[in-house]
């Protein structure tokens, strides 16, 4: 039941309204790898994705991490790093 109020939760967010945490200069989305790759990727690092998003050039990612701690992650669309967070003022 956590799972489906987390998840339905992320989704209810608008994603016209990016969060400023993270910016990605990511250029063209034509040259993106796609979400599908991401999710792989952090599968196989043993993270349970629950949802990958657009946010501000990068994807946003709710996971629960390989420690199984809720996450909320941003990685660079382009090279799937992961991308530090700016502190809010």
């Amino acid at each position: 039941m956590r799972t489906i109020i987390f998840t339905l939760a992320a989704l209810a967010m608008n994603t016209a309204y990016a969060t400023g945490l993270a910016t990605c200069e990511s250029g063209d989305p034509s040259s993106w790898q796609s979400k599908d790759v991401l999710k792989e990727t952090l599968i196989k690092a043993g993270w349970e994705v629950r949802l990958i998003k657009d946010d501000d050039g990068c994807y946003e990612v709710y996971a629960l991490d390989e420690n199984k701690a809720r996450t909320e992650a941003y990685f660079h669309p382009v090279t799937l790093k992961r991308v530090t967070l700016q502190e809010k003022h």
